[in-house]
């Protein structure tokens, strides 16, 4: 199964491509890729495989990996430390989310949706703010090698909100969509 149409143009930009460039790699037309990505043509199944198809030979070609991407230094929170201190963290660097640890373990996460569905549950924010973060948390974010393809995260990033990134099986960093998407 391809991925959605949409990425073509994702993917296109990320490999540093042109439309004619693609085009020509792929054995079609350039004004097929921008009628494509501009969403004013439903091409034929074979036209989308070469153009995948293509995309995905020069990713592998040129091992477009997860360490072209400038990904953040993680910042956690332990699981026996209380809900209030994952938020002042959240608001201090400006993130949504945030691995739980146990001690040097990923063992869940935290996130703004997580408190904001606490709420929606009837809880008052005092009462939230003293909760242990290991009775809310969610489950772990992924965790990829630094040398995983850009499709892997890509992939990655439909369903999680971030990827933990390890080097030699340790937390080295995390990216998420907005750091996905500063590659274009």
């Amino acid at each position: 199964m391809f991925p959605k149409l949409n990425e073509v143009s994702k993917k296109r930009k990320i490999a540093g491509l042109t439309q004619s460039e693609l085009a020509k790699l792929a054995g079609v037309s350039q004004s097929l890729i921008a009628k494509l990505e501009s969403g004013k043509i439903e091409p034929s199944y074979t036209k989308v495989k070469k153009i995948f198809e293509s995309l995905n030979k020069l990713e592998v070609k040129n091992k477009i990996k997860a360490e072209r991407i400038d990904y953040n230094k993680v910042v956690s929170v332990q699981e026996n430390e209380q809900v209030f201190q994952a938020v002042i963290l959240m608001k201090k660097y400006g993130f949504s989310q945030l691995p739980v640890m146990k001690k040097n373990k990923v063992v869940g996460s935290i996130s703004e949706k997580t408190i904001l569905n606490l709420i929606l549950e009837g809880k008052y924010l005092d009462q939230i703010s003293k909760m242990l973060i290991g009775e809310v948390m969610d489950k772990s974010l992924p965790q990829v090698n630094e040398d995983a393809s850009l499709s892997l995260i890509s992939n990655l990033l439909q369903v999680y909100p971030a990827v933990l990134i390890t080097i030699k099986g340790d937390i080295k960093g995390i990216i998420t969509k907005a750091d996905y998407l500063k590659l274009l």
